[in-house]
């Protein structure tokens, strides 16, 4: 196009200046070309609108046109590289927004399916308690029909966090975890866990709860911890009813020996003391045999680790140094989970108890498959026993407390098929647990085969 209007310019003769015609390239040129290179073209485009220009060309006149040509082409070369640069610039903008909003479409979607989908009942409410937002779980929960939450007030289903949302800007934002009571639509009363947290919004402060209904878990583990009281009573008046026997067989004896001796015919009291010996030998006859216990299959390494969770922040204030031995792919073992956590945590505070006197203190838990049974080993360095033959009987002397713990764990063990040894270890001591497998190891192998 530049060489047209030189050519046109060319061979127009006459007074009318036809420079003006060169800004139509530079147009063009100023959206594709560097600021050099429309300075090239600019000074290009003076030069010929100079050169087949009808005016005369003089120093002072000259100079002052050409600057003027080249800075009017400069300018508009550079004025529509700038327009075409910020419309790329905009239109890059724009295809970014556009992916951004796409983006948050989506995960705005994710989130809305994952809160109406949650197990767990959500729940947001603003800074006067009143409920902005609940998942379908939470209708269910509590009891309301659909979309039936929003814009109640939130403490009348939670009381406990009536005082959490507040108006004050200044207050800290609170990030917890507590257990409290709920009330359904119908006035029942359950057993909440809720985790809640503030946090602070253009429109005031903020709350969202998750909840879960805690009330099955309580039961179960109310239910298992009088399943345990009863199975240890039963233990323990056993042992007293043996003890009993033993002391009443004892007078029964003498009580005979002076019978025969004609010594206290007669004498009341004599009399009394065979009626009381009687009675005390019925007392301690009655049948309170352990009823059946609730053995199931027990992954014994989640027990374990449960365990560890349990023991591990008590053994650590205690400055005792532990060290668990689980071997991998333990099979599953035939036991009352219950009974044997009990157990588990009865040989541990046993270990810690010892150890709190000793200088060097650790504990070594190993657990192993060994001849179609699994052991699992409490290893110390306690001191040791100074009377292993007395231990596993009941109200030893000497014992702390009832001295019932280490009977208490071999009866457990042994109502699911279980049993509780003791050996003796360099400086310390070793309680060995032996379990019996759900399936033998012949038929785990079978049973993987077969799956296989």
């Amino acid at each position: 196009m530049i060489p047209a209007i030189a050519l046109v310019d060319w061979l127009v003769v006459g007074d009318v200046p036809l420079g003006f015609l060169y800004l139509i390239p530079m147009l063009m040129v100023g959206s594709v070309l560097d600021p050099w290179q429309i300075g090239a073209v600019a000074a290009l485009c003076t030069f010929l609108a100079e050169a087949f220009s009808d005016l005369s060309w003089h120093l002072r006149t000259g100079i002052s046109r050409d600057v003027l040509f080249f800075v009017a082409f400069f300018g508009v070369g550079s004025f529509v590289r700038e327009v075409s640069r910020n419309r790329k610039v905009t239109l890059e903008h724009l295809h970014e927004i556009e992916l951004q909003s796409d983006a948050r479409r989506e995960a705005e979607e994710q989130l809305r399916m994952l809160i109406e989908s949650s197990p767990a009942a959500i729940l947001t409410a603003d800074a006067d308690g009143g409920i902005l937002m609940a998942n379908e779980a939470a209708h269910r929960m509590l009891g309301v029909h659909a979309d039936g939450l929003p814009g109640r007030a939130l403490h009348r289903h939670l009381p406990a966090l009536q005082n959490v949302s507040t108006r004050d800007t200044s207050q800290q934002l609170l990030r917890a975890v507590m257990q409290a009571r709920g009330l359904r639509e119908d006035g029942e009363t359950f057993l909440a866990d809720i985790c809640f947290s503030t946090y602070q919004t253009d429109a005031g402060m903020r709350l969202t709860a998750m909840v879960l209904d805690a009330s099955e878990d309580f039961r179960s583990h109310e239910v298992s911890g009088l399943h345990q009281l009863l199975v240890g009573s039963r233990i323990a008046i056993g042992a007293v009813s043996h003890e009993v026997r033993n002391i009443c067989g004892a007078i029964a004896v003498v009580h005979q020996n002076l019978a025969r001796s004609g010594l206290l015919r007669g004498n009341k009291d004599f009399e009394a003391l065979s009626s009381l010996v009687l009675s005390l030998e019925r007392v301690a006859s009655v049948d309170l045999r352990q009823t059946a216990t609730r053995a199931t299959e027990v992954d014994l390494a989640v027990l374990l680790d449960e365990l560890r969770i349990v023991v591990v922040p008590s053994l650590h204030d205690e400055e005792i140094v532990t060290q668990w031995l689980i071997a991998p792919s333990l099979p599953l073992v035939w036991a009352d989970r219950p009974s044997l956590m009990q157990v588990f945590l009865n040989l541990i505070t046993n270990s810690a108890r010892a150890l709190s006197k000793r200088g060097v203190r650790q504990l070594s838990v190993a657990a192993r498959s060994d001849n179609n049974k699994v052991v699992i080993e409490f290893t110390d360095t306690g001191g040791g026993v100074a009377h292993p033959e007395h231990l596993f009987h009941p109200f030893q002397a000497g014992a702390e407390v009832t001295g019932l713990g280490l009977y208490l764990s071999r009866a457990f063990l042994r109502s699911f098929g279980g049993e509780l040894r003791y050996q003796p270890v360099s400086d310390g001591a070793c309680f060995i647990v032996d379990l019996t497998p759900a399936l033998p190891t012949g038929q785990d192998d079978e049973c993987a085969q077969s799956a296989s």
